[in-house]
């Protein structure tokens, strides 16, 4: 193997996080901002992209992190490396409600593409990178951008995504049709593209907007319940405003008010 080879286990149910089990000099790389403890004898670097290309020189170094700017990530990961000489365990999380999805990537055929804030950590060696949709119309109304992230290699990759998960396993030519906000990973054989929702009064009145990703077989996709966009809409839309009219707060505001004389 290529990549570091490490241990795991998922706590949690719906606020899930990850504890990894180093081995004396394993590494594991993670997003900035997934870390939430380490113990002793852990090194923590921030390092230029996924540190995968150390022997490609400064430019090559740029390059690789200039391409996570693309996907509206930051420059820098951060690695934990056990410099012990015994086992060490590092653990990172969710930053929002839903589930942490490990992925073998040695058993997935090397390569996941998945949506471009899904990545949480992976063995070093992984390669994060970007994925480049081909066709255009993919590119406009995808929902997650022209750009989607591509991970590479033959060790443990661990995503996050919105709600409960399934994965479904596609036969050559079979289709799937879902949200396009919904779809989380596929393996590379699968064909995605983006359809338009046929009706006028179904485009403009039916509330899931004008097109829906198409997803054709061979090969395997992950599935969320809750994407973190449709989750801020709706928090978004729940928050108290200024300039709002009274009867819109709560029955505490009601009390409030009252004691007030209003």
């Amino acid at each position: 193997m290529n990549n570091h080879e490490i241990d795991y286990k998922i706590y949690g149910d719906d606020m899930q996080f990850v504890e990894v089990e180093l081995d004396p000099n394993e590494t594991v790389i993670a997003e900035a901002g997934s870390f939430m403890m380490m113990e002793d004898d852990i090194k923590m670097e921030t390092i230029f992209g996924d540190g995968s290309n150390n022997g490609g020189g400064l430019m090559g170094k740029l390059f690789t992190a200039g391409k996570r700017v693309l996907t509206g990530e930051s420059l820098f990961m951060t690695t934990f490396t056990n410099v012990g000489s015994s086992k060490r365990h590092v653990s990172f999380a969710s930053p929002y409600p839903g589930k942490i999805i490990p992925m073998d990537l040695s058993e997935l055929g090397g390569k996941i593409i998945c949506q471009k804030d899904a990545f949480l950590a992976a063995a070093k060696g992984v390669q994060v990178g970007i994925e480049f949709q081909r066709k255009i119309g993919v590119g406009f109304f995808g929902g997650e951008g022209f750009i989607m992230q591509k991970l590479e290699g033959d060790g443990m990759a661990f995503i996050h995504a919105g709600g409960t998960i399934m994965k479904k396993d596609l036969l050559p030519g079979q289709t799937l049709r879902v949200d396009t906000g919904c779809l989380v990973a596929m393996t590379r054989d699968v064909d995605y593209s983006i359809e338009f929702v046929k009706g006028i009064k179904t485009a403009l009145f039916g509330g899931e907007g004008l097109f829906f990703a198409t997803l054709r077989g061979p090969g395997s996709v992950w599935i969320q319940s809750l994407p973190f966009s449709r989750l801020a809409s709706r928090v978004f839309a729940a928050a108290p405003h200024r300039g709002g009219a009274k009867d819109e707060g709560s029955i505490s505001r009601g009390i409030f008010d009252m004691f007030n004389g209003d």
